[in-house]
């Protein structure tokens, strides 16, 4: 009997969908779980990680949790994933780094509210924000990119698919281009 292939999973800033393609997978994912294991994941609802062969990554990196769970990540993955826009480039939460942290937030807390003392969050256990939403790689090493917002549950299939069992990844150009 081999060993299963451990995988875990996290989602920084971003809208999780390229999990709910992880889900698209359908029917396939009961092929997968005879190959792999997960970890960390939504699927198991394991909060730390332990030692992976393969992490998937999906969302920017926005704040000081983002930074704390993608390092912790990259030092227990074998093979890191950044899975989706966000995660390669920044996506959507990337659109305020056209703006100073500060304009941003005053936008949501501040102005043109009807509360009577307006003001910023300063809660402790709020993950402080960082100036910018940074693509993983900005502050890791990432193995691999699987493009899409969100790449297809056949993108994603593809992938683990081609990579358990050791072959070249190649997506059909449909599954990574959207034209």
């Amino acid at each position: 009997m081999t060993d299963k292939i451990k995988i875990a999973t996290a989602s920084l800033a971003g809208c999780f969908g390229c999990h709910m393609s992880l889900l698209d997978i359908d029917e396939r994912l009961i092929e997968l779980v005879a190959h792999v294991e997960f970890d960390r994941s939504p699927l198991t609802d394991i909060k730390e990680i332990g030692h992976c062969d393969v992490g998937l990554i999906e969302g920017g990196v926005c704040n000081s949790e983002n930074v704390e769970v993608l390092k912790a990540f990259r030092q227990q993955c074998n093979l890191l994933v950044a899975v989706g826009a966000c995660a390669i480039n920044g996506g959507i939460p990337a659109m305020r780094n056209h703006y100073s942290l500060t304009e941003c937030l005053d936008e949501a807390y501040r102005n043109g509210t009807n509360i009577e003392q307006p003001q910023i969050p300063s809660d402790p256990e709020l993950p402080l924000l960082l100036d910018q939403v940074h693509p993983i790689h900005d502050v890791v090493w990432v193995d691999y990119f699987l493009p899409g917002c969100p790449p297809s549950g056949d993108t994603i299939f593809t992938f683990l698919d081609e990579l358990l069992s050791g072959k070249p990844i190649q997506f059909a150009y449909k599954q990574i281009h959207y034209d």
